[in-house]
């Protein structure tokens, strides 16, 4: 027909290939917390890489800016068997307009999919999975099997004289770059006193001198992501028990 033409532009396929192409020719940087200090807490899309390979790729969500979720990364790579943290480096790309597409999906789609990019699909990006989850058995591909925590690694730790186990736990929680999870507000933790322990310690001489003198059925386990502390005595697939309350 003369003088009508229908014209339909593929908007997010053209985002998609000029992101692409940003990322591609962007210069890595450390992750790590001077790096991140220059990353706004913005919505976007990052990549992690592992000795120049990619690894991972994320986008932000409404919980969290590139900046927050860069930093819990840099965090999760801390304290590994195998990692050096000097290893990953990272590439993070603000979007100020996000469209209906699905950036992640696609992204880990050109780059081959997640059986390609290591830690997508690993479990590197989740949260603590969770008491139900304690029991399930580790996937030889998964990220904590691959980096499972070294609870022997020294850090900057010391306990009080006379402080409780509450409140030494709670500290140690905090101080971890990975999760300690144990028994919420049990009397047990308040009504123990320690004896001092000077610093550096290593996590597991921290837990063993929190246990010891906790009532008996305490039991700490190390899991390949994270320590966990209950009433109990239990195996675990693929963990170590390492303290025992002997009351």
């Amino acid at each position: 027909m003369k003088g009508y033409v229908e014209f339909e532009f593929d908007l997010p396929g053209a985002l998609l290939a000029r992101l692409i192409d940003v990322l591609d020719r962007l210069d890595t940087a450390p992750l790590n917390t001077a790096s991140l200090q220059a990353v706004p807490e913005e919505q976007g899309v990052y990549q992690l890489l592992l000795d120049g390979q990619l690894v991972y790729v994320g986008k932000t969500d409404a919980e969290a800016g590139l900046q927050k979720r860069l930093s819990r990364h840099a965090r999760k790579i801390m304290h590994r068997v195998d990692l050096d943290p000097v290893r990953v480096s990272f590439k993070a790309v603000r979007i100020f307009v996000f469209t209906a597409m699905d950036l992640e999906a696609n992204l880990i789609r050109h780059y081959g999919g997640v059986k390609a990019i290591d830690w997508n699909g690993s479990g590197f990006g989740s949260n603590d999975p969770g008491r139900q989850r304690d029991t399930t058995k580790v996937k030889s591909k998964n990220y904590d099997a691959k980096f499972p925590i070294d609870i022997d690694r020294q850090m900057a730790f010391a306990i009080d004289h006379g402080e409780t186990a509450s409140s030494a736990l709670a500290r140690l929680k905090e101080a971890l770059p990975y999760t300690f999870r144990f028994q919420k507000a049990d009397s047990d933790f308040d009504a123990t006193k320690l004896a001092a322990l000077s610093g550096p310690i290593t996590p597991r001489a921290a837990i063993r001198h929190i246990v010891n003198p906790l009532p008996q059925g305490w039991q700490a386990t190390a899991l390949p992501g994270y320590i966990i502390l209950y009433k109990e005595k239990r195996d675990y697939p693929q963990a170590e028990v390492i303290a025992v309350s002997k009351g």
